[in-house]
């Protein structure tokens, strides 16, 4: 389930977003990646800093509804595949969005991507969490085990 919203500002027109309170509702980056192209659609790439703001500002607003939004992360179109060069310093270019999106905008929370066995990318959505050293973990991306449920 979730609510689509359309806009004509990108090149990406509609945008749906997925939270699940149900932990047992949430799902690994295949599952996601598959639901929304079975749905139409793809994971979401993010382009641009305004489109990573028009993202934001639809999960601000979620989360204003008083929908019950709590803590959990939005798994987004960015992997990297296979692990040939994943603990080396060359990682972070090897992720490529799922959709074919050549874009090469990131918003890594500070110290990401760690790579190593976490292959698949997430916006962070913790809004009780403490802050870290990059600040409240809030819309920027962490990459995480492919098989963790969000």
């Amino acid at each position: 389930s979730g609510q689509k919203v359309c806009y004509g500002a990108f090149k990406h027109w509609c945008y749906k977003l997925a939270y699940f309170q149900d932990l047992s509702r949430r799902v690994g980056f295949q599952e996601a990646r598959q639901a929304c192209e079975i749905d139409g659609g793809a994971l979401l790439s993010l382009e641009s800093e305004a489109e990573q703001q028009l993202i934001e500002n639809m999960l601000q607003n979620l989360t204003k509804s008083g929908s019950g939004v709590s803590d959990g992360d939005f798994w987004i179109g960015l992997w990297r595949s296979g692990d040939g060069l994943a603990t080396s310093s060359a990682c972070p270019d090897l992720y490529q969005w799922a959709d074919g999106s050549t874009s090469p905008f990131r918003n890594w929370y500070t110290d990401e991507p760690s790579c190593g066995s976490e292959a698949c990318v997430v916006m962070y959505h913790q809004p009780t969490a403490n802050p870290g050293l990059g600040g409240p973990y809030l819309y920027q991306w962490n990459d995480d085990r492919c098989n963790m449920k969000h």
